[in-house]
This record gives structure tokens, C-alpha cells and sequence, in this order.
């Protein structure tokens, strides 16, 4: 689905754009140029992890491009009687866009944009391959779920890229509080009670039964629980930050392809790739999490190795740029929190 309808003379002067030798795009940038990227974390301090991402984004008065904001909280599941837990923690993602991002869409066709948007990013980010292993609480009682609600602002093209993008850094930012298992005992009581060193009876003294309520957990004999050493905003990294996946939109106007397409660049492309890759931190091995095309169009398998390898050097610049990016936002961080 295109965010905006252009006419027919404007599709093929922006494919014509594409074709020549040399390439030209309206804004002046090569093919695989980004637009301007701007990041910043911790945005929402009653989040446990947080980001605000756009592209394209006018630094002088903030105005245009892409914009997406992205949230993380972790909340207690009960795992056993049913409670909807699981062994481990899971994970839940949903993409919510503002009405603002897209007035030229009826309630439904944003209704199904939004499930679109969710369903590519929770197939992917919910694999079992990236789940994080400090989500677990209690072995068979307690897990945490984490929800990562992302809120589109504007669309100003290349929404997927940004979705990813920002998702990646919210769950880089997000921090799991540490638990520590508790264990409750019942103490000991004797049956009957003892009045002037003798054992008291129904005809020493009046003595109205006591009440058992449901609701007593003093009843209880043994009982496990947790409790959390840390604050609420305190705590460890969510495991396995580094191998979130970022997304890579490869824009198909055949012979040739482009990143980051603007609204108008979209609705003149036939054909796009989404390719989801992640990448292991200590020995830089990658591989594709997912994929998605939109569109119209066919490649062969030869064109598609061809696209694979070109999208795994642009996801590997993007992976590179986006962690330096937010080591710079910790070290802000630590440097705020340190003033006097």
C-alpha cells in the first residue's frame, strides 16, 4: 500500500531519474544515500526502554520526514493455573499509526495497515532465535512480558527501515529489573492455648472460633515469591541487545535499486524488498531473519542473490552506524545522571 497516488508523467520522470547515467533522485542523493537520521532514547521516563527516530527530519525548525516512537514495558505473568505466562518470558509487539500520519486513509484501510506493520515486526522480533534469556522470574510460577509498542508519527517514506530502526533502539535501551526469590513459612502454633501455665480449655474461659478466610495467606504453609532489589527504572540490559535485527528496504526499478525512498520515490517503485538481517557482535557473521516484498513484480533467483549480498553491506553500515549511535546516548546518559 502507497502513502500517496502521483500521475503518470511524475512515475516516469522519477523512474527516468533512476536510469540515467548519472543516477538523479529530486533531493540530489545517490541511490544508496540515507536522508538525515536523527536518535534519542530514554524519551519516556515511565517506560522501562524508550526511543524517538526520524528520517529526513528538517534540523533547523523539525519539520518533514519519518517519525516513530517506540516504547518497552515489562509487565508479571503467572505462569502456572493458566495465567497466559510461559516458561522463559515472551515477548509482544504492536504498531499503532496516528490518524495524522495518514489522513487520506479511511479508519479500515489504517486499520489494516496498522496489522500489516505488527505482523512483520512481531514474526520477526518474537523468533526464537532472538528471545532474551533474562525475561524468566520464578521456574514454572512468574516470567516477564515484554511489550514493544511502536507509535507512528509521520510517514514520510521508508517506514519499514524506521520501524526496525527504532525498535532496535528501544530494546536497547530497555532495562529488566533484577528479582530475588523469597519463601515464606508459616510458623508453627499449637491447637490449643495456655492460660497460668495449663493447658486451657472450652470451660476456662470463653473462646469464639476463628474464621478461616480464603483470602488469609497467613493460612498458607510454604509460598514462593520475588521481590526487586532494584527501583523500577534500574536493573540489567535485555539479553542479547546486539543481535536485534535492522531492516534494509530495497526500492526495485529495474535494472537498478535505491534506499530510503521518499512518498513519491514509493508510489513510482513497482516492486520492494524488505530484508530483515541480524548480526552476531563478536564474530560479525550475519544472516536474514525475514523478508517481505510489496508490490508488483517478479525476480528470478539470480537477481534475488544479487539483491541479498548488496542488502547485507547496506544492513551492516546501518547496524554499525545505529550501535555507535546509541553507545553515544549510554555515555550521555551516564554523564547526566553523574552531575551535581
Amino acid at each position: 500500500m502507497t502513502s500517496t497516488s502521483i500521475s503518470k508523467a511524475e512515475k516516469s520522470y522519477i523512474q527516468a531519474g533512476f536510469l540515467a547515467n548519472p543516477p538523479s533522485r529530486a533531493d540530489g542523493r545517490s541511490l544508496q544515500d540515507f536522508r538525515t537520521i536523527a536518535l534519542e532514547t530514554g524519551i519516556a521516563p515511565l517506560a522501562n526502554g524508550s526511543a524517538r527516530f526520524s528520517i529526513g527530519r528538517n534540523p533547523h525548525d523539525g519539520s518533514g520526514g519519518t517519525e516513530v516512537l517506540a516504547a518497552t514495558k515489562l509487565e508479571v505473568e503467572t505462569i502456572e493455573q493458566g495465567g497466559g505466562g510461559v516458561e522463559g518470558g515472551r515477548m509482544a509487539c504492536s504498531v499503532t499509526c496516528s490518524p495524522a500520519a495518514y489522513p487520506h486513509l479511511s479508519s479500515s484501510a489504517l486499520d489494516d495497515l496498522q496489522y500489516d506493520m505488527t505482523t512483520i515486526l512481531n514474526e520477526t522480533l518474537t523468533h526464537p532465535s532472538l528471545h532474551p534469556k533474562n525475561l524468566g522470574i520464578l521456574r514454572g510460577k512468574k516470567s516477564w512480558l515484554l511489550n514493544l509498542d511502536l507509535v507512528v508519527l509521520v510517514d514520510s517514506g521508508n517506514i519499514y527501515d524506521a520501524i526496525f530502526m527504532a525498535a532496535r533502539a528501544a530494546l536497547w535501551d530497555t532495562k529488566v529489573p533484577r528479582t530475588r526469590s523469597v519463601e515464606y513459612k508459616a510458623r508453627k502454633t499449637s491447637s490449643s492455648a495456655v492460660v497460668g501455665g495449663k493447658t486451657g480449655g472450652a470451660g476456662d474461659m470463653d473462646v469464639d472460633e476463628e474464621v478461616v478466610s480464603g483470602f488469609d495467606t497467613r493460612q498458607i504453609q510454604h509460598a514462593t515469591d520475588f521481590e526487586l532489589p532494584d527501583y523500577w527504572d534500574e536493573g540489567e540490559t535485555l539479553d542479547g541487545r546486539q543481535n536485534w535485527p535492522v531492516c534494509i528496504t530495497l526500492n526495485l526499478v529495474h535494472p537498478t535499486h535505491f534506499l530510503d525512498a521518499t512518498l513519491a520515490e514509493e508510489a513510482a517503485t513497482p516492486l520492494r524488498l524488505l530484508l530483515m538481517f541480524a548480526f552476531d557482535s563478536s564474530s560479525q557473521a550475519a544472516w536474514i531473519q525475514g523478508s517481505r516484498t510489496l508490490g508488483n513484480g517478479e525476480l528470478t533467483s539470480t537477481q534475488l542473490a544479487e539483491l541479498l549480498n548488496s542488502a547485507q553491506k547496506y544492513a551492516r553500515d546501518v547496524w554499525h552506524s545505529l550501535n555507535t549511535k546509541l553507545k553515544e546516548e549510554n555515555v550521555s546518559k551516564v554523564k547526566e545522571r553523574t552531575k551535581f
